[in-house]
């Protein structure tokens, strides 16, 4: 009976080693048993994330030009340029900056924002609620139109012209009529997103620079939902800005060739960038 009652306490003791080694694992959690699953994250839910840049290129740029609208077409860039009395439409060799065609708009408009739509351009004024349609060839004005609000930054999706007018609300026009079919409001996690600017539509999302900013907000155009930010902090470096330069603006996609090409109001560089993830 001694005997089978000290082989019963040798087992307890035993049980009880083992049961210590198991839980002394150095963590707080339990083991994982075959039934859970991990899904590894890498920001919380909801967080929109911020992408940097990379410089591929480095073109001269005019720095007289106030630049208020940009867009690329068939290896030209197509430039807006802002100041009553020194407002212009112009295309521009990427390579050279060189200006290779221009028109004045008249003393009293300041220009704002451009797109290409088909054989058209068509530029913004800001205060004076007149549109103006170019030929894309020849630079003969076709038309004049009016909007309601301001006119800052203009870019389309194929269908439909896209507008900003300084507030948070992106206006979607009939690219014939120039009406208003539909607007949007553009929020992030802090809510609305004001002073939304040039425009540029890139791969199913809306760029919009913020104006006064370094950021590139990357809309969803359903939704209005900023989905991500582009910081262009430091892009402009020292050694350019000796004269008087001013804010990141204009922003022109090269869909053929998937290049990005942003510049500034006054700057004298316009730069091809690579968007880099977080």
């Amino acid at each position: 009976m001694r005997r089978l009652l000290s082989i019963f306490i040798l087992v307890l003791l035993a049980l009880s080693g083992a049961v210590t080694l198991c839980s002394c694992s150095g963590s707080e959690e339990p083991p994982a048993t075959p039934t859970q699953t991990c899904t590894p994250t890498s920001m919380p839910s909801g967080v929109i994330p911020t992408y940097t840049y990379e410089v591929v290129n480095a073109y001269p740029h005019d720095g007289e030009a106030f630049t208020q609208g940009l867009a690329f077409q068939d290896g030209f860039l197509y430039e807006g340029t802002g100041i009553r009395g020194q407002s212009s439409l112009r295309r521009v060799h990427l390579g050279t900056g060189f200006v290779m065609q221009y028109c004045a708009l008249p003393a009293q408009y300041f220009g704002e924002g451009v797109t290409v739509y088909g054989d058209r351009i068509i530029q913004l004024t800001l205060q004076s609620q007149v549109g103006v349609v170019y030929d894309r060839n020849s630079f003969a004005v076709l038309r004049t139109f009016d909007y309601p609000t301001e006119g800052w930054g203009l870019t389309h999706d194929g269908e439909r012209l896209i507008m900003s007018d300084g507030s948070a609300i992106l206006y979607f026009l009939d690219p014939d009529t120039f009406e208003i079919t539909d607007q949007v409001e553009v929020q992030d996690d802090e809510g609305p997103v004001r002073m939304l600017n040039e425009l540029e539509y890139v791969n199913g999302e809306i760029y919009a620079n913020v104006w006064t900013t370094d950021l590139i907000a990357r809309i969803d155009p359903e939704t209005g939902r900023v989905v991500g930010w582009i910081d262009l902090e430091g892009l402009l470096s020292a050694e350019y800005r000796d004269g008087y330069v001013d804010v990141l603006n204009g922003i022109a996609y090269d869909a053929e060739n998937d290049r990005l090409f942003v510049t500034g109001k006054l700057w004298p560089r316009l730069f091809e960038i690579e968007v880099v993830s977080p």
